[in-house]
């Protein structure tokens, strides 16, 4: 099982309230319909140290190395993160662990 976790710093007119609400609904949305995850979530600063640091955060579950590298490929996947997420997006992280 493979983990990607990906961190957002939203550009700072994105990273208000309802900015962080509208990107997490529309990353649910747009990533929901793309084949390849067997899990999605995506999550806000829980408190006030996280909201400093980070925006959102998304993490995807895969079977393997390959499905992720796969469904990074998709065009949906694509889509949304040069449409979506790149331009509201100061800055983005993201690492991938194997869970045993």
């Amino acid at each position: 099982m493979i983990d990607r976790i990906v961190l957002f710093k939203l550009r700072k007119e994105e990273a208000t309230d309802e900015g962080r609400a509208a990107a997490a609904a529309e990353t649910r949305a747009a990533l929901a319909a793309v084949p390849g995850a067997t899990e999605v979530r995506v999550g806000l600063p829980a408190d006030e140290a996280s909201t400093r640091s980070w925006d959102l955060s998304l993490l995807l579950r895969f079977e393997s190395l390959a499905a992720m590298e796969r469904y990074l490929q998709e065009p949906g996947f694509r889509s949304y993160f040069e449409e979506t997420m790149r331009p509201r997006a100061e800055c983005v992280k993201y690492w991938a662990f194997e869970v045993p």
